[in-house]
């Protein structure tokens, strides 16, 4: 049985996607003119002498630097928030206790403290640790502020998981350690992907710590590397958003892969 039309609900679609497709057209469409173009043109109407020139700027201007540090402090925050939170969130599910709730309601009060309103005592710390000025002094704090929406993810898919597999193992004689490793991780598969996108964009767009924690440009990351066409005589305009489309690229090409584990992490375990 076909349902019927909703007008409305395609006109909604259409408008949706002109909000999403508008600027993105707007970015890339910049990046190939030149200057003076840009400052006095129409935006939404195309180049008219295309011109890769503000790509070559950028990637004569450090881009590839700061594009390893940034996947670098990525891949870091990713694997710390997965080393910690699967565990963690395996044991707020699975233990039936007190202490361990009262544990993860407390983690979770992360969630309402912001990193502005912390950043002065991180910045004592990290200066304390000797990491200032280093890609770890980035990828540590990232990652803590990361991980009580992860913890968040992990447990709700988790608690997906029937009980009777959780009982088929104990009754194999399975150890916590090999039902985490056996069971949970295999299928929490969707949650542990919906958490990998999540750290790396929290990793990938953060401001705050690369601009406090560090100086030099052998540790500048992407989101600071883009102040390089800012002055105070003027903003390159078109190199800027060249930037922008570059930096833009591997989230794409990495939603493009994990698009269907990510939606399945938000829709439960195994994507049920």
């Amino acid at each position: 049985m076909s349902r019927p039309a909703n007008p409305l609900a395609g006109l909604g679609a259409v408008i949706w996607l002109a909000v999403v497709l508008v600027p993105v057209y707007v970015m890339v469409s910049v990046s190939l003119t030149r200057q003076d173009e840009a400052l006095g043109g129409n935006a939404l109407r195309p180049p008219h002498h295309p011109t890769l020139a503000n790509y070559g700027t950028v990637l004569d201007n450090g881009f590839g630097h700061f594009l390893a540090n940034t996947v670098l402090v990525a891949a870091v925050v990713v694997g710390i928030v997965l080393v910690l939170c699967v565990p963690l969130a395996y044991v707020a599910v699975r233990t039936r206790g007190v202490w361990s709730g009262g544990a993860f309601r407390l983690f979770l009060l992360g969630v309402a403290v912001p990193a502005q309103a912390v950043v002065v005592p991180l910045y004592l710390m990290i200066t304390k640790l000797n990491l200032y000025d280093s890609l770890l002094a980035v990828a540590l704090p990232t990652a803590a502020f990361a991980m009580p929406v992860s913890v968040l993810v992990l447990t709700g898919t988790l608690r997906d998981i029937p009980e009777e597999l959780y009982e088929a193992m104990a009754l194999d004689g399975a150890s916590p350690a090999r039902m985490l490793f056996r069971l949970v991780v295999p299928l929490a598969r969707g949650g542990i992907g919906t958490v990998v996108v999540y750290a790396s964009l929290q990793a990938w767009n953060g401001f705050l710590f690369p601009l406090i924690f560090t100086q030099s440009e052998d540790s500048r990351m992407l989101t600071l590397g883009l102040f390089t066409y800012v002055s105070q005589f003027g903003v390159n305009i078109p190199a800027l958003l060249a930037s922008v489309v570059l930096s833009g690229v591997p989230v794409f090409a990495v939603y493009l892969v994990a698009r269907r584990t990510l939606v399945g992490g938000l829709m439960g375990a195994g994507g049920k």
